[in-house]
């Protein structure tokens, strides 16, 4: 996907998850949007910077440097503990909407892609990027509404990440 297709992704899912979190529509619900938006849309930029430096999809499109972001808030504290869900949907957009797929295990070469994506400059790549962000939060809704946080223990990154954004 191009630039386009990740920043309209990213809002797309900020407001989807926005109302998934704050279902009403009321003010909190738009404030829920922008205290996910602008990290969200910031990780989905974020794995592009490898286009100035290093290789494209390899250098900052791989599972290692996901893994940094989900782990920085556990041990820097700070409010990135959403950058990883526009890093990590970046990801699931190239792999789902592209011909061309990622690095994911770099620097391990092969790139990984799933058979259904789209050129990037295709006309229907804006259709693919609405179809991938819906499937995107299908996902977080399940995540949301079906997994039993109280009976988890999880780590206290994810648990604080939670706590955040209200669930």
């Amino acid at each position: 996907m191009n630039k386009k297709g990740h920043v309209m992704n990213a809002v797309l899912l900020s407001i989807g998850i926005g109302y998934i979190l704050e279902p009403a529509g009321t003010e909190t619900t738009f404030v829920r949007i922008l205290e996910v938006g602008l990290p969200i849309t910031l990780g989905a930029l974020f794995p592009d910077v490898d286009t100035e430096f290093g290789k494209h999809r390899k250098t900052l499109h791989n599972l290692p440097v996901l893994g940094l972001f989900v782990a920085f808030p556990h041990f820097f504290g700070g409010n990135l503990q959403f950058v990883w869900i526009g890093i990590l949907t970046h990801y699931v957009l190239d792999v789902m909407g592209s011909k061309r797929g990622i690095a994911l295990f770099y620097p391990y070469p092969k790139e990984f892609g799933l058979p259904i994506g789209v050129a990037v400059k295709s006309e229907h790549s804006d259709l693919m990027t609405v179809l991938i962000t819906g499937f995107e939060l299908v996902v977080v809704a399940a995540i949301v509404f079906y997994t039993p946080w109280d009976t988890l223990r999880l780590g206290d990154s994810i648990q604080q990440g939670i706590q955040a954004i209200g669930v």
